[in-house]
């Protein structure tokens, strides 16, 4: 059974809140604001570091109310691939190498020019249960360069 799955994001708008720290403030005023968005089957946020800071990206609807405080900004898209760990225990090695391992043998390699993402994917009613939250952690990828 296949560990890792290959999933693509279209481009699309997202809104971002910048560059922060938790704890700073930035990070928790994003959260409360996406957290009264209306919940899909599937999450629409995906949290990254972007060498100084984390950003966290929510995906932009026509129409939606956005504080001024955050952007909507282009976001790229592409293909990455996808594992799922853990929250806040995920041995980051381990996954690496499931991951290079998969796109070894599946004609893709990591694409240095995106931030890897991840999002919390663990429904509130079955995070209380099992007591903590799974977490997708996407890698950016692309056919192998020759």
């Amino acid at each position: 059974m296949q560990g890792v799955r290959i999933y693509q994001i279209p481009q699309c708008k997202m809104v971002s809140s910048g560059t922060g720290m938790f704890g700073d403030g930035v990070m928790e005023r994003f959260d409360a604001w996406f957290s009264k968005q209306p919940q899909g089957i599937f999450p629409k946020d995906f949290l990254f570091w972007d060498g100084t800071g984390f950003q966290w990206l929510y995906l932009y609807e026509e129409g939606m109310e956005v504080p001024p405080e955050f952007d909507i900004v282009d976001f790229p898209g592409g293909l990455y691939a996808v594992a799922t760990d853990i929250d806040g225990k995920t041995d980051r090695e381990a996954l690496d190498r499931e991951v290079a391992a998969f796109l070894e043998q599946s004609g893709f390699e990591r694409d240095p020019d995106r931030f890897d993402l991840g999002n919390v994917i663990t429904p509130p009613a079955a995070s209380k249960i099992l007591g903590y939250n799974q977490m997708d952690y996407y890698t950016p990828i692309r056919a192998k360069q020759k």
